[in-house]
């Protein structure tokens, strides 16, 4: 009906020659951004934001010497993080996460203690989660068609998965036995982590665990409200087709069939389960899709999934949520290292709440200066008035006064002056 409406409006109804090729071509564009937005996913959307803003920018104060860097040195960098204005006044927002000072003619920028206190403390889970981390980075690797993933592009998604910068040194090296890293084409860009053994153990979904803990058979949740009734039947006749595991080998499945297409939902389903904020974007993910067996046109087929998937183009960057990992815009299942980064996430807050009152204050003052001024102004005004009119008074004599008005009339219609 969408589509109709627009058609008509672009004056395609006098051509329908070209209707058709028209139609397709609108199909294919319109498809990315047709879902019905959830505004409490998409308030959990714009909430991280910010955060990841600064994020980046404390990983670069921590790169530089001395862990500080120049306000100039990160206003180069604004570009980068897809920032406009300027650099001081971003910063200054943030009073707890980034102290400004000057030296010389020059302003530089260094992390807060309390920030610091909160690094120490995101290094301290991540050695704590390590163990994870290798689950979480053979897991990934179990699910693609070889067995290795190209190192440049998991690098990408490695924040996503909560996987230290210095994952390469950190965890692949001190597990042999099970990751090596190899280059078949000699290639820099090539580079790849390859598995070395196969855990069974680790080859359950998320959903297969959960159905094991409940005795059931592993099937989706749809997370829609019950108003969308044709949205639940599509559902319903897609969930009853029997679960295929994303560590199943997909190759003998058909491509196109129902089979390969809940081969895929599980697959990504499984790869959002991993992530620390059950999200990732649709860019970054289509470009495993060879590793991974995806189709060519995934935005297509999880928008076929709203009860499963949600579809967003937040900040103009296509990003799919796994809904049932959301209550409302609360994320439900927090992995310690949210914990920590929604710590610095609060600590952000409270400069920014204390960056508006500061400023709020400053203008209460600066109303109420030009309330006193204006009302100075005023009386002056009409003080200069009143003097006006008061000489006016004198000019005109006693005319406006009786006594003088009698004085007047006596002297006119008398003879004698009294």
């Amino acid at each position: 009906m969408v589509i109709k409406m627009l058609l008509q409006n672009l004056n395609y109804s006098n051509h329908r020659v070209h209707a058709p090729l028209t139609l397709q071509y609108f199909i294919r564009n319109f498809s990315l951004w047709s879902m019905k937005k959830d505004p409490d996913l998409e308030s959990a959307l714009s909430r991280n934001r910010r955060w990841i803003v600064n994020n980046q920018i404390k990983n670069i104060i921590l790169r530089c010497p001395n862990q500080a860097a120049s306000v100039k040195f990160l206003q180069k960098k604004f570009k980068t993080l897809d920032l406009q204005g300027k650099a001081i006044n971003w910063l200054k927002k943030y009073p707890c996460c980034f102290e400004v000072y000057l030296v010389g003619d020059e302003y530089y920028c260094r992390l807060t203690k309390r920030m610091m206190f909160l690094i120490e403390e995101e290094e301290s889970v991540k050695d704590n989660q390590e163990p994870i981390f290798v689950d979480r980075l053979a897991k990934l690797l179990m699910m693609s068609l070889n067995h290795r993933l190209n190192v440049m592009k998991l690098n990408e998604l490695k924040r996503n998965f909560g996987f230290p910068d210095d994952y390469l040194i950190r965890i692949v090296p001190k597990y042999s036995d099970m990751f090596r890293i190899v280059n078949y084409s000699g290639r820099r860009s090539s580079m790849e982590i390859e598995l070395v053994s196969w855990n069974p153990d680790l080859a359950v979904s998320t959903i297969e665990a959960s159905a094991r803990k409940h005795g059931s058979q592993p099937c989706f949740s749809c997370s829609l409200p019950s108003t969308w009734v044709k949205s639940w039947e599509r559902f319903h006749e897609f969930n009853v087709s029997p679960y295929i595991s994303p560590y199943l080998d997909p190759r003998g499945l058909l491509e196109g069939s129902k089979e390969s297409e809940k081969r895929t939902v599980g697959l990504v389903h499984e790869l959002l389960s991993l992530t620390l904020w059950k999200k990732v974007s649709i860019v970054k993910l289509g470009h495993f899709r060879r590793e991974f067996g995806m189709p060519e046109k995934l935005n297509v087929l999880l928008l076929k999934h709203p009860g499963i998937f949600y579809v967003s183009n937040k900040y103009q960057i296509y990003t799919v949520l796994l809904r049932e990992g959301y209550n409302g815009s609360e994320l439900l299942d927090k992995d310690p290292l949210v914990v920590v980064k929604e710590k610095f996430g609060e600590l952000m807050q409270e400069g920014l709440h204390e960056y508006n009152k500061r400023h709020y204050l400053v203008n209460l003052e600066k109303r109420k200066k030009d309330m006193v001024l204006g009302r100075l102004n005023k009386s002056k005004d009409r003080n200069s008035e009143m003097s006006e009119n008061d000489d006016q008074g004198d000019k005109l004599g006693g005319l406006f006064d009786p006594e003088e008005r009698k004085r007047f009339y006596k002297i006119l219609f008398d003879d004698v002056v009294p």
